[in-house]
């Protein structure tokens, strides 16, 4: 059985998630999780454990096999390489083509230049031994390669996925910031929610949106796998391992069947300040399967417990702009000091400086959670580093994540008596270090 070297990326932060991810997938296909570098994690195993990452993995981007791996010091020793490789066995001249390179230190003119030297180096090889060189689709193409460059080496990928795998298929309404459905699976996990904890904990989201992490939460619950309603790049490549894909199919078949038989777990809850987001919420949970959630129009300052039993918040808060049209004791004058993220998507506006309406509606919430969440853990994704002090908290812990090239802090509160931090004369918490102590 012929073994693969294989790369999954995924948002920068959830490493090490990944990793235990894809070792549980062992129960499916022999994997061999490797190495984790900073935006991804490293595996080998046949093409049953490429095809069963890219079914099953909630956290990984995608799945790139490694064609090979070579040092270079000129654009042309790279074109060289690539032309080296027997692209053909992988695909043909009749399927359309698409070449990203990124790198890290490369010691080349332009990494552009670089695109399109692979690019020829590919179409050459092919023109070479079929006779006719591929199409180039920048937007759908049936194959995607991949090259990474560093200071010394030049690493050549096929891509696997297709599509990102953090498109499920599902959702189609997004709120104003869509949160990536791949980070959300990961937030749930690094909260404790899995497949073999989901039973005995309660999840809420207060602010639940376009409803990514109940979509998550409820289909981790029950074990469908995040890859059921897609396709995949590898469909299109030669050479794939259709009797073991054919399997896999089989036992996700089975599972979503399994899933609709029990039914959603009546330990989910959202809720959302605009009726409008929760129309959207609804009709994204009955595309992915689980329309039963239970929603209810709430704004965030005025939540009380879903159930008489402790649990997790997760939620990825408004801010600036979202909170002025979702807030409806908002002040509708504040000033628009915003800075666009590196997207230019001004859903993922950045405010430079918290304002009043910032303060009032996160110092409201801190102050819902203190007094009526004892006993529960609130785990918060926020660009916004201050989000500790203007809530009058604590956090138990701080990760960095992304939302994309967004940078993020995943806040964890642990919310017990006397949670609220001592105030200073100013009256305002400290963000970062040098805390005040929590009473």
């Amino acid at each position: 059985m012929a073994s693969f070297e294989f790369f999954a990326p995924c948002p920068r932060g959830l490493e090490e998630a990944l990793a235990a991810e894809l070792a549980e997938l062992g129960r499916l296909a022999p994997i061999s999780v490797g190495k984790q570098v900073p935006g991804g994690v490293h595996f080998a195993g046949p093409w049953a454990a490429g095809m069963a990452a890219n079914l099953h993995s909630r956290i990984a981007s995608r799945i790139l096999l490694r064609v090979a791996q070579q040092g270079y010091r000129t654009e042309q020793d790279i074109y060289e390489f690539a032309l080296r490789q027997r692209w053909e066995d992988w695909f043909g001249y009749q399927q359309t083509l698409r070449v990203d390179v990124t790198g890290i230190k490369a010691p080349v003119r332009s990494l552009e230049f670089v695109t399109l030297r692979v690019k020829d180096a590919v179409c050459d090889r092919l023109r070479e031994k079929t006779g006719a060189r591929p199409n180039i689709d920048t937007m759908q193409p049936d194959v995607r390669v991949f090259a990474f460059l560093t200071a010394t080496d030049a690493t050549l990928y096929l891509d696997t996925s297709g599509e990102p795998l953090f498109k499920r298929g599902w959702r189609l309404d997004k709120g104003a910031a869509p949160l990536r459905e791949n980070l959300a699976a990961g937030i749930l996990r690094l909260a404790g929610w899995r497949t073999d904890t989901a039973a005995d904990m309660v999840l809420y989201d207060p602010m639940c949106g376009s409803g990514t992490f109940l979509a998550e939460a409820a289909q981790i619950a029950l074990g469908v796998p995040a890859g059921t309603g897609r396709r995949f790049g590898f469909e299109k490549l030669k050479g794939y391992d259709i009797t073991a894909w054919q399997a896999l199919k089989v036992q996700a078949d089975e599972a979503q069947r399994d899933a609709r038989v029990r039914g959603v777990p009546d330990s989910i809850f959202g809720s959302d300040i605009s009726g409008d987001m929760l129309v959207k919420s609804r009709a994204n949970l009955e595309r992915a399967g689980v329309g039963d959630i239970g929603l209810k129009q709430v704004d965030a300052r005025d939540m009380s417990p879903p159930v008489d039993r402790p649990g997790i918040i997760v939620a990825n808060p408004p801010y600036g702009e979202r909170i002025e049209v979702r807030g409806r004791r908002a002040p509708r004058d504040a000033d628009d000091g915003y800075s666009p993220d590196v997207q230019g998507n001004r859903g993922g506006f950045q405010r430079n400086q918290p304002d009043g309406v910032d303060a009032e509606f996160f110092r409201a919430f801190g102050d819902a959670l203190k007094q009526r969440f004892t006993g529960w853990s609130a785990f918060l994704l926020t660009a916004d580093m201050s989000l500790p002090g203007q809530m009058r908290l604590r956090e138990s812990r701080r990760t960095p994540l992304y939302n994309g090239a967004l940078e993020c802090r995943l806040f964890r509160f642990d919310l017990i008596a006397g949670s609220v931090r001592k105030r200073g004369g100013d009256g305002e918490g400290k963000a970062d270090g040098g805390r005040d102590a929590a009473e």
